[in-house]
């Protein structure tokens, strides 16, 4: 039977809509519910958390929008369970990215009101599957209150269900702070809980057009010392992507139970999102590594998140490196630093955590990379929110960064600093080696698998199949406009002869040009070649 084009279905362009709203709803009240944690830890950052788990969701379903003009519905529900998975942050985002993939499970097989209603039951079910120790008066009460309001109304349209499962959710909302203590004590609902009503807000905006009534604005909890940082919880909080079979999960969790609470392992098909709260942090990444390869790996000292506030530092610097030797050669200099591995470029979250970790009233931000322009640029938009002024120096590549922080002078004023710092990067004509993976027509011309590819800002200039002479024509054309200092920075796997032979090549056919050459590490690329 033919769909009614008319009924609102829960199709990918709804999808996307969703995740859109649902991400703007938690940008808006991210501090208020911040405000309001006080479980299982009264470590302000429930919303913060949410939000960001929410933000890899929204960006996985924008990139197959982005790869594909009218892609499946079920490759973006898909999309969307796995970057809430791959990006959940503390204990109500992992337990979010549980709901999104139990729903997800679902809505990829239809798209009308019995999947939704479906799907929001499979949802609180593999959600409490995930939680060692389900508590009551949490986000898996909302949960469930929703999947059961949604199931038991009379809607025959998807609309109508969505509104059942945000009435029911926002009912049981109220009733937490009966089922949890430590809530009533505090005289707050559970933020978990709340984050989830806006989460199924946003959803019956996007099938309906209409935005539901917002619950009444919660006070801020009151807690007690004791609560904030009470000496018998465990000190740290692990998290950790983990590729590993079921039955290495099974005994995982058996392995983490042991060690700590809180514990909640969300994913499936062999990707995994572990969250546990620990005495020993490495006991706990150790038996991820018995497990299988975890991989992204946080560690977070709760009493470093829960101490009094310290005065901000004046100044700081935060940049993206695709190396370890680099980005060791720039925390030297006083920067900030976050690795992009291969493959794995950072998210928002992460550079918005430096920024955190930077500590300081006023930060400049290097992305060094051109990909990573709107990653960087929702991080610094975030981190202005918090009240941390914020310049985005749009950096496209390392050697930029670089000669950006040679000029970084933190006593003059922060719009003279920037200026500084964006001049000496715009002054720095950028090139890199690669090796080709596979045949491909170039700007320059057709190359086959394993030729030596070398770009200049950012497009193909040569093809060969030597290194270093493809590399010193590279240095040659980008010398050809003028020059006074060049930058190598050369990575582990790259000859060793490498660097001298374009040291003297330089020195020999390019007068008054000096030569600065760094290690860029083992995950560097090859090679790296800036021009000032």
């Amino acid at each position: 039977m033919k769909e009614d084009p008319q009924v609102p279905q829960i199709d990918s362009a709804v999808v996307r809509t969703w995740c859109s709203l649902a991400l703007e709803a938690l940008g808006r009240e991210r501090e208020e519910i911040d405000a309001i944690n006080v479980y299982p830890v009264a470590d302000g950052d429930t919303g913060t958390n949410l939000y960001l788990t929410l933000e890899s969701a929204s960006q996985a379903v924008e990139a197959v929008f982005s790869a594909l003009p009218d892609p499946e519905d079920g490759d973006v529900v898909r999309a969307m369970a796995h970057g809430a998975l791959i990006g959940a942050r503390g204990n109500s985002g992992t337990i979010l990215a549980q709901l999104l993939r139990g729903m997800s499970e679902v809505l990829a097989e239809g798209r009308d009101a019995d999947h939704l209603t479906r799907a929001l039951d499979r949802a609180a079910a593999s959600a409490r599957r995930a939680v060692a120790h389900p508590v009551e008066g949490t986000i898996l009460s909302v949960a469930a209150a929703a999947a059961s309001a949604a199931d038991g109304g009379s809607g025959t349209d998807v609309a109508a269900v969505a509104r059942a499962a945000y009435d029911g959710a926002r009912a049981a909302l109220e009733r937490t702070p009966g089922q949890l203590a430590v809530l009533e004590r505090a005289g707050v609902v559970d933020a978990g809980g709340r984050g989830l009503v806006t989460v199924l807000g946003a959803l019956v905006q996007a099938v309906s057009g209409e935005a539901p009534a917002r619950p009444a604005r919660a006070p801020r909890a009151v807690v007690t010392a004791a609560e904030t940082c009470s000496p018998g919880g465990p000190a740290f909080e692990v998290i950790y992507l983990l590729e590993a079979d079921d039955t290495a999960v099974a005994r995982l969790r058996d392995r983490l139970d042991g060690l700590g609470d809180s514990l909640v392992v969300v994913g499936g098909d062999g990707l995994w999102n572990v969250h546990v709260h620990v005495d020993d942090a490495g006991a706990a990444v150790e038996a991820g590594v018995e497990a299988g390869r975890p991989y992204r790996i946080r560690i977070t000292h709760f009493g470093a998140r829960t101490a009094p506030p310290q005065e901000r530092a004046g100044r700081a610097v935060v940049a993206v490196l695709p190396g370890e030797g680099l980005a060791a050669l720039c925390a030297e200099a006083g920067a900030t630093t976050v690795l992009a591995r291969p493959g794995e470029p950072p998210a928002s979250g992460e550079l918005l955590d430096a920024v955190r970790r930077a500590h300081a009233r006023e930060v400049v931000l290097l992305p060094n990379d051109a990909e990573l322009r709107h990653t960087a640029a929702a991080a610094a938009e975030q981190a202005r929110a918090e009240g941390i002024r914020v310049a985005l120096v749009p950096t496209r590549a390392a050697v930029q960064g670089i000669a950006a922080l040679a000029v970084h002078e933190p006593d003059r004023r922060f719009d003279e600093d920037v200026v500084a710092m964006t001049a000496a990067a715009g002054a720095t004509r950028y090139g890199e080696l690669a090796l080709a993976e596979h045949r491909s027509f170039t700007s320059a011309g057709v190359c086959q698998a394993g030729d030596v590819l070398g770009l200049i800002d950012g497009d193909v200039a040569v093809i060969g199949q030597d290194l270093a002479a493809v590399a010193e024509t590279v240095l040659d054309r980008m010398l050809s406009g003028g020059g006074e200092l060049v930058t190598l920075v050369v990575a582990d796997h790259a000859p060793e002869t490498l660097a001298g032979r374009l040291e003297t090549h330089v020195r020999e056919t390019h007068l008054a040009v000096d030569t600065l050459t760094y290690p860029g590490g083992p995950q560097a690329p090859l090679l790296l070649i800036g021009v000032e």
